[in-house]
């Protein structure tokens, strides 16, 4: 028997009274005035389970923001683009003026029945990660099939920077071959620089050094252009598509969006307008999870310092980035000599997350979000605080 059962039984059939109750079953005597007048108001339904939610919750998140999540989920899925809590937060922080955890909104899309369940899959802890340091250090390429309305099976190439995500070219073919990789690799230098090195899968069109019996050791068009030009080449194992998992990401978010677009192309130049379109928004305007801070992909490209071709061997100097964040007084500390610097950035950009590009005592600390150069400055040894220099 329930011990709201006991004092029941207590009150109206033993007769006793409420301070006699709750002083036997150790209860306070407000609990026990509480549940006589549920008894005698409901019967037998007082003893039923009652839910504990308080009757207000001024910290809940407000209707009309619930509605806007659920209103963003819907948009952002409709155009084929990135609908998960962090995209959401982005959006609701840059263009609402409103702060909402990841949390919260995994939570009100939950209730509205927006998450389909899955299985778990291998923790993100297992993976070895890797990422190139600076832009044009790696790029990876790959080649994937779209299907025309017409019926037509075509082929797009990407080119995207290792380091900032930034797709340095996309473009659509009726058949990729070592011919047309060299080209496109071409356009891409036009406009990007020459990179350090290259990082593709097995394919012939990249190499032919798993080629068939009698073609080995040679070099297609385009790992010959490699070789003229000193950069790298960099092929993943066999059976191994993780490690050119930054580029199959790109085109799998690509495909996405080109599905959910109402004007599906017909032909190849129909096609290479919509990719145009995609890639403006994909590295200028589009937060990108994997950057710091959200930024876009074009903000880090075009500020941070470019690798070049045999940079790497190049072991005389030192070469390093940091991410940190600026100090209520305007300061970030870096540690050179043996000696912590103190590197003043102005009080104004006081919690602003930075990154520092640092080659042997030359620094430029960079804005992580958007990627504006707020100091660029030489390390004076004599000093421990690197004063700016008067306007």
């Amino acid at each position: 028997m329930s011990k709201a059962r006991l004092v029941i039984t207590a009150l109206f059939v033993e007769h006793q009274s409420p301070a006699e109750v709750a002083a036997r079953y150790g209860v306070h005597r407000s609990w026990v005035y509480k549940l006589k007048a549920r008894y005698e108001a409901e019967g037998e339904a007082a003893f039923e389970p009652r839910s504990r939610r308080p009757k207000t919750s001024p910290t809940a998140t407000p209707p009309e923001v619930v509605q806007l999540i659920i209103a963003l989920r819907h948009d952002l899925a409709r155009r084929g683009l990135d609908a998960g809590p962090d995209t959401i937060r982005w959006h609701l922080t840059h263009h609402h003026g409103l702060t909402v955890s990841a949390a919260t909104i995994s939570r009100h899309l939950l209730r509205a029945g927006l998450v389909t369940p899955a299985p778990k899959k291998r923790p993100k802890s297992s993976y070895v990660r890797f990422e190139a340091s600076l832009p044009n250090e790696t790029w990876q390429s790959d080649f994937t099939h779209y299907r025309l309305t017409t019926g037509t099976d075509v082929e797009i190439l990407t080119w995207l920077d290792d380091c900032t995500r930034k797709a340095i070219r996309v473009t659509a073919h009726r058949a990729v071959t070592a011919i047309i990789v060299r080209d496109q690799f071409r356009e891409a230098i036009r406009t990007a620089g020459i990179p350090a090195s290259t990082l593709t899968d097995n394919g012939m069109v990249f190499t032919v050094r798993l080629a068939g019996h009698g073609r080995r050791g040679g070099r297609n068009s385009f790992e010959q252009q490699l070789r003229d030009w000193n950069v790298i080449q960099k092929n993943s194992r066999p059976g191994h598509p993780t490690t050119c998992g930054k580029v199959e990401r790109f085109q799998q978010t690509l495909k996405k969006w080109l599905r959910a677009q109402p004007d599906q192309p017909a032909t190849i130049d129909q096609l290479q307008t919509l990719i145009d379109r995609f890639r403006t928004d994909y590295n200028t305007t589009r937060p990108h999870r994997s950057l710091p801070h959200r930024a876009t992909p074009a903000a880090l490209f075009e500020t941070m310092p470019k690798a070049l071709p045999g940079a790497s061997r190049d072991a005389d100097t030192h070469t390093r980035i940091r991410h940190d964040r600026i100090d209520k007084t305007g300061c970030v500390t870096l540690r050179v000599d043996g000696k912590l610097r103190h590197i003043g950035i102005g009080r104004p950009h006081a919690r602003t997350h930075v990154i520092l590009l640092i080659h042997d005592l030359h620094v430029r600390v960079i804005a992580a979000t958007t990627g504006e150069l707020l100091r660029e400055l030489t390390i004076d040894l004599s000093r421990d605080y690197q004063r700016k220099d008067p306007q």
